[in-house]
């Protein structure tokens, strides 16, 4: 952990979920993986950069130096740092913070096959992460200030002061709105309550899936409900009735939510104990208590984390029935789980890529993950999809196929123009992307009244496990936009909110996410046009949109906040939105 970093990846010590999970009296840490690279004090390396100012107290802390000897805490059996040094140790704290956020940036990588930009790239290359910004109960994600800002505040009872960027969960959340951001930054922008949601829905989805791929954490939930074994004792293993569906749900994932930041409801995390525990109903999103964009979140990560507790299950009952035992080892039923949930993690990533650039639904990133799993794996080995579909089901959430098989994308129909495209420049040229999207913009159901842009062009490599070969793509965002007075808006058939101006401005927006193969070819377009064929379905999809921007007060008031996610995170009932504004 010290000096020079050896190889591709370093190991550092973690808090694995927070400092009140204890485990026979102590702080339950992990040692993970994180790229190693040439570290200055801070620590600052070429993507994330510590600065740990604290700006209530007006303090700058020393930063971490891993040239210094006198900062090695690991020198007890196993590497376990003291819980005092966890508690009290600024130096231990930019260290969870850096090794977080760059495991959450590697995951994201490993998961796209590419370097991943955070949302403020035009500026800068390294995220700013303050471990001790401020005293108060937040912690959030500001593009404007470029970067990652962590709170810290009184315990219930005054014994102690606790620290977010101590709570695995929080620091993964906030990254996960980072590196979202520049993935998709249309995804922050006012649009359908389904969208609202997802940015709060995919960074809590992440953030679980994060603490679960450690087995250390799954054997200590287990622990904790089954018993340890106390001093040398034998911790009994798992019988066949614990490791069912409802078990583990109660034992392992109720139980996450109840350990889970216990201090920390005042900033949203007790929405993980509303999200792990809600029970299915398909018309539960249609109900006035789950248009809130936080309470919506919730059932996004409640379709999926159902989906993955249904795929541990038959994995541990495999187990159970096919060696003819009656009981599992809790060692291999831990490992399991954090197999399948590191599955399932890059699995909700990668369907980043398949997913519209604007004007998100749950049933199209429904599709996406099944899309996005098939294209790598075209045998569903964890029977993840199955489970996908059957839970998001449940909630009255379907697939946004088009046509597709299984609830996956369909492949266009019409045929594209490639002869005057040279497809080794549209890998990495906005400009050829264009010529190609001006030359097929009909095939692509681009309206000619719209102003078109390329927002990103991608290209990227994953390996397919079942033979080992790489799968190349090329994805790239295309935007369209028309502004138009909200009288004119009768001429397209699309409906303007009751009560709303005639001469208000009104900015329609659409676009497709096109994937290309590793020969130019087009794989999939995925989006919602502007204006263009399916016209009715454009005229609903618009008119809905704009219903709901009107009911929520979008263009009644300046809702520009350049800190949303601390509005967010701060008063979890409010909805702060940006406004839809081109900075050019």
């Amino acid at each position: 952990m010290r000096g020079r970093p050896v190889g591709r990846m370093r190991k550092l010590r973690i808090v694995a979920q927070d400092p009140s999970v204890r485990l026979r009296g102590r702080i339950l840490t992990a040692e993970v993986d994180v790229p190693a690279e040439e570290l200055g004090p801070g620590p600052r390396g070429y993507r994330v950069h510590v600065i740990d100012y604290d700006a209530s107290s007006r303090t700058l802390y020393a930063p971490l130096d891993y040239q210094d000897p006198s900062k090695d805490w690991t020198n007890e059996p196993g590497g376990e740092v003291p819980d005092d040094i966890i508690l009290n140790d600024p130096g231990f704290h930019a260290q969870n913070v850096y090794a977080l956020v760059m495991r959450t940036l590697a995951r994201f990588e490993f998961a796209l096959g590419r370097r991943v930009s955070w949302g403020f790239r035009s500026s800068g290359h390294q995220i700013k992460v303050a471990p001790h910004a401020f005293s108060d109960v937040n912690a959030f994600y500001s593009r404007r200030d470029e970067a990652l800002l962590f709170g810290h505040f009184p315990s219930r009872d005054g014994s102690r002061t606790v620290f977010t960027c101590l709570s695995h969960d929080i620091v993964v959340h906030e990254t996960t709105h980072a590196l979202l951001d520049g993935l998709r930054t249309r995804y922050m922008e006012p649009s359908s309550p389904d969208q609202a949601a997802f940015h709060e829905g995919f960074a809590d989805v992440v953030a679980l899936l994060s603490v679960f791929s450690l087995p250390e954490v799954v054997q200590a939930l287990m622990d904790l409900k089954f018993g340890d074994g106390g001093e040398g004792g034998t911790a009994r293993p798992l019988s066949a009735r614990d490791i069912t569906f409802d078990e583990l749900q109660k034992s392992v994932l109720t139980g996450l939510g109840k350990e889970f930041g216990r201090e920390m409801d005042a900033i949203g995390r007790s929405a993980l104990r509303h999200s792990v525990g809600l029970a299915p109903d398909a018309k539960l999103l249609q109900t006035p208590a789950y248009q809130e964009p936080h309470r919506r979140g919730e059932v996004l990560v409640a379709a999926i984390m159902r989906a993955f507790i249904k795929v541990w299950a038959e994995r541990l009952e495999a187990l159970v029935f096919d060696t003819s035992a009656k009981v599992v080892d809790r060692v291999r039923a831990a490992e399991e789980g954090a197999r399948a949930a590191d599955y399932l993690l890059t699995m909700v990533i990668r369907a980043l890529d398949y997913c519209p650039p604007v004007h998100l639904v749950f049933g199209a990133y429904l599709s996406a993950m099944l899309t996005a799993d098939y294209e790598i794996r075209p045998t569903d080995t964890y029977r993840f999809r199955h489970h996908l579909l059957d839970s998001f089901k449940k909630f009255g959430i379907l697939p946004t196929t088009r046509g597709g098989a299984q609830g996956r994308w369909a492949p266009p129909k019409l045929r594209f123009n490639y002869e005057r495209s040279r497809f080794e420049s549209m890998q990495r040229d906005p400009d050829e992307v264009f010529r190609f999207v001006w030359e097929n913009r009909r095939a692509l159901g681009l309206a000619d009244e719209g102003y078109t842009r390329i927002l990103s062009v991608r290209p990227c490599i994953r390996v397919a496990p079942e033979d080992g070969f790489p799968l190349r793509e090329t994805v790239v965002e295309v935007l369209q936009q028309v502004t138009l007075p909200a009288g004119e808006l009768g001429s397209y058939e699309i409906e303007a909110p009751v009560g709303m101006q005639v001469d208000q401005p009104v900015m329609l927006i659409g676009g497709a996410t096109v994937i290309f193969g590793e020969y130019g070819q087009v794989k999939y377009v995925i989006g919602d046009r502007v204006l263009d064929a399916p016209r009715e379905e454009v005229q609903k999809k618009q008119s809905e949109r704009l219903k709901s921007l009107w009911e929520r007060g979008h263009f009644q008031r300046d809702t520009r906040d350049v800190h949303r996610f601390a509005s967010i995170h701060r008063l979890r009932g409010l909805d702060a939105m940006t406004v839809a504004q081109e900075e050019w």
